[in-house]
């Protein structure tokens, strides 16, 4: 499944909750009911274009700006990938938030915290970003301002999940269902749960059927609010599961609320408002895919006896593991004997996956390949990369 489709989800409807509430410990219990009315799809935004007219933030500077995280390992992961691509980020202070890509001369890098950087987005401070998905999610609730141009850049996995503790009233409970089929919770003793995803939360709770819920933010490590005695459950990001259960708890049949890694995002107003901001997307794009289409791709290269290249590519074709990307390259590998040239080997070339490599390098010996050569593949463009007209589509293009 993508991980696109429960974010799409989540923009379906609009979220009323009944009987949830949520608590800070700097603030006392807010009831969502009859108060408050949050739209997954809400159009409205501080950079709203009014009659017409382009958006003073955006018409105001004429820089492009890119939000990357500032710390962490994401942070660095983000950093890697631009380097990969040949975009490296050229910071004068590392103490400063701003920075540069010099292959990107109208392009200006801002470092921020993600949450701050769908939050600039919105406003229209910046106008692309690397975050995750989770992120996107929960402080852009599915702002139609905001465009995923690429959701899947292979790095910052993890997922959005619930858990309870694995003793107690929760030791035969292992389902989303069975937990709110307990008759324990009532309006008077909710289930309480901490997490610091107080949009995606209670709305994951109210589409499952869990009605008398109240959440609670958190500082430090949530893990250990169960057995604190300040929560019953808890809703937060999981990557191994090994902190889960260094802490007694454990995650539940049907309690993933998202699936998450990192993801390219932009303001829509930005890309069709600010001169340059597409063509620069669509290069920020176009690097990104070949780079990540490339990643565990291995060109083999051997050469093989033949009477023509049609039999030589007959005979590859034959093996499953060496159809390459589209097919194999034939071309004849010329020599000089008696004073002529002479041509009895054709070389091959093909595309192989790393987990397929030696398997490929096995059956291309079979059927009569020698002096096989292999190097690691660092680009792959393809003629036009799909994910660029599928944002077209979006802006209305």
């Amino acid at each position: 499944m993508s991980l696109l489709q429960p974010y799409i989800q989540q923009c379906a409807t609009a979220f009323t909750p009944s009987s949830f509430s949520i608590s800070s410990p700097h603030s006392s219990y807010l009831s969502l009911s009859k108060r408050s009315f949050i739209s997954c799809c809400s159009s409205h935004s501080q950079t709203a274009v009014l009659n017409g007219t382009i958006d003073s933030k955006i018409a105001e500077r004429g820089e492009i700006r890119l939000g990357l995280p500032s710390k962490g390992r994401m942070a660095a992961d983000t950093l890697d990938l631009l380097k990969d691509c040949q975009l490296s980020v050229k910071q004068v202070n590392p103490r400063q938030y701003v920075a540069q890509i010099p292959q990107l001369s109208d392009v200006e890098v801002w470092f921020q915290r993600p949450k701050d950087i769908v939050r600039k987005l919105l406003s229209g401070d910046l106008d692309l970003g690397v975050v995750g998905l989770d992120t996107v999610s929960e402080y852009g609730q599915c702002n139609e301002d905001l465009i995923i141009v690429h959701d899947a850049l292979e790095y910052g996995d993890c997922r959005l999940s619930l858990a309870i503790p694995k003793y107690g009233i929760f030791e035969n409970i292992n389902s989303l269902r069975e937990l709110a089929g307990m008759p324990h919770w009532t309006t008077e003793k909710p289930l309480r749960v901490a997490t610091g995803f107080t949009y995606l939360g209670p709305k994951f709770m109210q589409e499952n059927g869990l009605r008398h819920v109240t959440f609670s933010t958190a500082d430090g490590a949530l893990e250990a609010a169960p057995a604190m005695g300040i929560a019953d459950a808890i809703l937060d990001l999981v990557s191994s599961g090994t902190t889960l259960k260094e802490n007694n708890l454990k995650e539940i049949e049907g309690g993933v609320v998202l699936e998450s890694q990192a993801v390219l995002v932009a303001s829509r107003k930005a890309l069709i408002q600010r001169k340059g901001a597409l063509d620069t997307t669509h290069e920020i794009l176009e690097r990104f895919e070949a780079h990540l289409r490339a990643l565990g791709q291995f060109t083999v290269t051997a050469n093989m006896r033949g009477g023509s290249a049609e039999e030589v590519a007959e005979r590859v074709l034959s093996q499953p593991s060496l159809a390459g990307l589209q097919g194999p390259t034939v071309c004849p590998v010329f020599c000089k004997r008696d004073g002529k040239v002479t041509s009895d080997y054709f070389a091959i070339v093909i595309c192989v996956p790393k987990k397929a490599l030696y398997k490929s390098v096995q059956q291309l010996r079979a059927i009569g390949g020698s002096g096989v050569l292999i190097s690691p593949l660092t680009y792959i463009f393809d003629e036009e990369t799909p994910r660029w007209r599928e944002l077209l589509s979006k802006l209305g293009m």
